[in-house]
Formats: structure tokens, sequence, C-alpha cells
């Protein structure tokens, strides 16, 4: 543990969690927004699905932990959402279990702690044709459609309604861009830049928004260390120094 505590965010979910720290992903993103601010633990798992997720639910999110996280962003769901194998291998899990599990693991995160948050993605859609471009004699029968993403999105945001959690409809974000198909992925299915920047502003605006205390939007969070200092860079005046702590020029967005 490093002194001092800042608030702690816990991304948790399978490889659009695992990449998002890639590609100008999402998960960077927030890392260098709340710089200072609150510290971020990626535990993605590529290729995982709500199943294999709750056999290690216990190990990510111990509640005899001495603290608990401040907020959770949780993803699953693209992986559920693929067509079932003939052989019954693979990490296609029925819809109702979906729900299921889903259910299990937010009621677990909402038990750590009255003050641990929830953030839920829903399941982006794919593109579809470069999907199927993309399956190689690696993979066998691989099913990725926007029918079954929409079908679990849908579930997904319906049981958080349900458990009032906050949830991002990431079905409906990113094909808000014309372009969305072209622009929002790497591969038709796991996010691009400009895909991760859709997620980044749809988690600040439900960050901004939501009515909790205290708030966890990063401009509501003191900046670590932020007082003046005659050891800052000295202005131009010759007789005062720049505060830097607050300096957001270096960054493509300046985010709300």
């Amino acid at each position: 543990m490093v002194a001092p505590v800042r608030p702690h965010f816990v991304l948790f979910g399978s490889s659009i969690v695992q990449l998002s720290f890639s590609h100008g992903g999402w998960g960077s993103h927030l890392a260098d927004i709340y710089s200072r601010k609150a510290d971020i633990s990626l535990r993605g798992y590529y290729g995982w699905n709500s199943r294999r997720a709750l056999h290690v639910l216990n190990q990510v999110f111990p509640k005899d932990a001495a603290t608990q996280p401040s907020l959770v962003i949780v993803y699953f769901g693209g992986n559920d959402s693929m067509g079932p194998h003939s052989s019954g291998l693979g990490p296609h899990v029925p819809l109702d279990e979906y729900v299921e599990n889903m259910r299990k693991i937010l009621k677990h995160i909402q038990g750590l702690s009255e003050r641990t948050r929830i953030i839920v993605l829903s399941c982006p859609p794919v593109n579809e044709e470069i999907v199927r471009a993309n399956t190689s004699t690696i993979f066998s029968e691989l099913v990725r459609t926007n029918e079954l993403c929409q079908s679990y999105s849908e579930a997904c945001i319906k049981l958080c309604k349900e458990l009032d959690i906050k949830v991002v409809d990431l079905f409906t974000a990113l094909q808000k861009r014309d372009d969305w198909k072209k622009v929002c992925f790497t591969d038709g299915i796991h996010l691009a830049a400009e895909g991760s920047k859709i997620v980044v502003k749809e988690i600040l605006r439900v960050l901004k928004e939501a009515d909790w205390e205290p708030c966890l939007h990063w401009k509501s969070i003191p900046t670590e260390f932020s007082e003046d200092s005659p050891y800052d860079l000295v202005a131009a005046d010759g007789k005062t120094t720049l505060n830097p702590s607050e300096w957001t020029f270096y960054r493509e967005i300046q985010w709300d």
C-alpha cells in the first residue's frame, strides 16, 4: 500500500477491459484523467465470460479486505453473447444464465461496502463484416452478431435498472457515430481509440450526474499535493512560481 490513500477504482471484465490500456484505450484515458486523484487497477481477462468471473469473484473482491474500492466498472457480455458451439465448449452463456451471473457479480460488489459504487458497461455492437473476414482456421464456428449483442445489452441494462446500478448503454452509444463500423474497432470487436473515447465520455457523464456522496467525478476529487511550492517552475516575472498540479493542456481532449 502506498500512502496517502486515494480513492481506488477497479476495472473488472473481459478483453475490452484487459485491452483498455492499449490502442489509446478508455482505461488509459481514465488513468490520465484521475492522475493524482484516484488509483485505477486493471482486472481484465481476455476471452472470459460471466461464468469464469464468478469463479474468481471472491479472490478479486474479498469481502474481508482492509479497504474496499470506491468504484468498480464492470463489463461482461461480449463473449457470453457469442453463438453456442456444437461441442458445448467455448464462451457462450445462455441469456438467462448470463443475467443471473451478472446479478451475483453485482450483488457481491454491492456488498463490499456502503461506499462502493458500480458502473456497468453493456455489450457493445460489432462490425460483423470484419469479424467474418478475420475468422480463420484458428477458430471453429465463431458466431458474433449484433442481434445477439443487442439482446445481451438490453438484458444487462434491464438488470441494472432493477438493482438501481448505473449502466452505460454501449450498444447504443457507439452507434451514434455514423462511421462507427469503421472507426470504433481494431478488429471489429475490440475498441480502437475512437471507440474508447466514447466509453470515457459516457463514464464521465455518469460520474458527473450520479447523486453519490462523495462525488467521484474527477473535478470533484482533490488533487494530491496541489499546494503552491517555491520548487515549482519560476514564472516569467522572475518572482513567483507556476503550480502545475491542475494542468491539462497536454490532453488531446479536455474532458468534462
